[in-house]
């Protein structure tokens, strides 16, 4: 058995919650491999809307088990949050949630540097989620963090240890006013849900799981366009959120990947700051945000709205080996006349047709028009139920990707998905 990958191939938002819970059925295990709580996974059924930060988005199905990876960071405040929200749903995790040992803490220190660090920048600051996810992965690379494992062994001097060292940074490169005790306080109430559940050497875990036959969904958080080496830096989240990103997060080696699902929206959103070559400021980006309900499902914040950009979703089918592509919210385009199409950027002048070094404000996209399809397809089941239109999007974006569209959404409900 080898280990399949979903993940996000724009900014974030794709949908990948909603796909992970479609797919979870043909999967033993449902795996997190990076990222933080800046993430949010939304999933509705039952027309209930549930949003998961942490968890892996296998956990509403029966006997499936869920593993949070070491490439995961963790905020025991928000973890222990989203346990209480999926115990009122009357679903037990104790026996169905792995979380690694090697995965590391947010300590209520992080948040604060985070949103320290973010205040000093000012104008030039980068849109963080102040969360603590940066901090974290910074303590993690600079070999000085704290473990979930952490947890069995001299837990107090280490946690004191790095508070302190983190306090010592506010004083020397902040003027920042903070209050600490409360959330400490919140904070190891966390750390006692966390002693709760299983925690494994997932690596072990997973390799061992492969020997037995399990299959194995590995799911990606953020989007291909914010990882670190390869996304529109510095304007990025602090981890690996590209198909690579599955192996050092979860310990799985590289011949051990199977499928690449790779998910993206029918057109463009982002979050925050930075580049976005495709963005709308008229009638039309509204109209998206409008029908696609485009609000951040973690922060609350308005998504910036604008037409697919096939520039870079090549670029990242190219970085993840996408084998198949699942296109989501095609019913927030239903009552577009006119639909457009990124195929190429003006940079300098030049007509380019890749992502260059730096993608910045600077960027025209040069675009192709098709005919929309002017119908609702929010109550289609079947293929063969959808416009000529819409199948010729469908058509376009295949024969300029080389890859095929397997899955399209119509809807958030688990129903409105409708395999092609």
């Amino acid at each position: 058995m080898k280990v399949d990958v979903l993940l996000g191939l724009q900014w974030g938002d794709e949908g990948k919650g909603k796909i992970v819970d479609v797919l979870t059925p043909k999967y033993d295990i449902i795996s997190r491999f990076q990222g933080g709580p800046n993430a949010g996974h939304t999933l509705e059924f039952n027309n209930i809307k549930h949003v998961l930060h942490t968890i892996p988005s296998g956990i509403f199905r029966d006997d499936k088990i869920n593993l949070i990876g070491n490439g995961v960071v963790i905020d025991p405040v928000i973890f222990h949050n989203e346990i209480q929200g999926i115990k009122e749903l009357g679903i037990d995790l104790k026996n169905t949630l792995f979380i690694s040992k090697k995965a590391h803490l947010i300590l209520p220190t992080h948040r604060i540097i985070d949103a320290a660090s973010e205040a000093a920048k000012g104008k030039s600051k980068i849109g963080s989620t102040l969360k603590g996810i940066g901090p974290t992965y910074m303590d993690k690379t600079g070999r000085n963090g704290l473990r979930i494992g952490d947890i069995e062994t001299k837990f107090e001097e280490k946690y004191s240890k790095l508070v302190e060292k983190h306090k010592e940074m506010l004083s020397k490169f902040y003027e920042y006013e903070y209050e600490l005790e409360e959330y400490e306080q919140e904070w190891l109430k966390g750390i006692e849900t966390i002693k709760e559940f299983q925690l494994i050497d997932s690596e072990n875990f997973i390799d061992n799981s492969l020997k037995q036959d399990k299959s194995i969904l590995a799911e990606g958080a953020q989007g291909t366009l914010l990882d670190i080496d390869f996304g529109s830096y510095p304007f990025v989240t602090s981890s690996n959120t590209v198909c690579a990103g599955a192996c050092t997060g979860l310990g799985v080696a590289p011949n051990k990947i199977g499928e690449v699902f790779g998910i993206f929206k029918a057109y463009c959103t982002r979050v925050g700051m930075g580049p976005f070559p495709t963005e709308l400021f008229d009638e039309d980006g509204q109209k998206l945000r409008d029908n696609g309900n485009e609000y951040g499902s973690t922060t609350g914040r308005p998504r910036r709205c604008g037409w697919l950009d096939l520039v870079s979703l090549k670029y990242s089918i190219m970085i993840n080996g996408v084998s198949q592509l699942i296109m989501m919210k095609s019913d927030v385009l239903d009552d577009f006349d006119t639909i457009k199409i990124a195929t190429a950027y003006k940079v300098n002048g030049k007509i380019v047709d890749h992502v260059p070094y730096e993608m910045t404000e600077d960027i025209e996209p040069i675009y192709t028009e098709l005919k929309g399809w002017n119908k609702d397809m929010t109550k289609m089941s079947d293929k063969s139920e959808f416009p000529k239109e819409y199948l010729d999007y469908i058509k376009f974006i295949e024969e300029n990707t080389g890859v095929s569209i397997k899955v399209v959404s119509v809807g958030p409900n688990r129903q409105q998905t409708i395999e092609i």
